[in-house]
């Protein structure tokens, strides 16, 4: 499977295309196009996250109120149970988050 093929022009919510799963870890590809995680709502996972940036750039807020940006090439390791939200993403371009759940 190539990353970047099957990209839309647009997009009305975030998409999620499962890549790989087993037992101890699942892979995704998910594309944002300006869409953030709804205002108090936040994700709380029982796996840990590792998120790549491949294109575009997003912004992931924590419950404690801080904030990481990532730009193209930037990683972030999110523990389990770490609550956070998507605050941001590039609006004129499509973003393409790599995320790694584990245990």
């Amino acid at each position: 499977m190539n990353l970047f093929a099957s990209l839309p022009e647009q997009l009305t919510a975030e998409q999620f295309d499962e890549l790989l799963s087993r037992p101890a870890v699942r892979v995704e590809r998910i594309l944002s196009y300006g869409q953030v995680t709804p205002e108090g709502q936040w994700y709380d996972q029982v796996e840990h996250e590792w998120v790549l940036v491949l294109q575009g750039a997003g912004r992931i807020q924590y419950a404690d109120g801080s904030e990481i940006f990532l730009n193209v090439g930037d990683s972030v390791d999110i523990p389990a149970h770490c609550r956070h939200r998507v605050s941001w993403t590039a609006p004129q371009q499509l973003t393409i988050w790599l995320t790694v759940f584990y245990r």
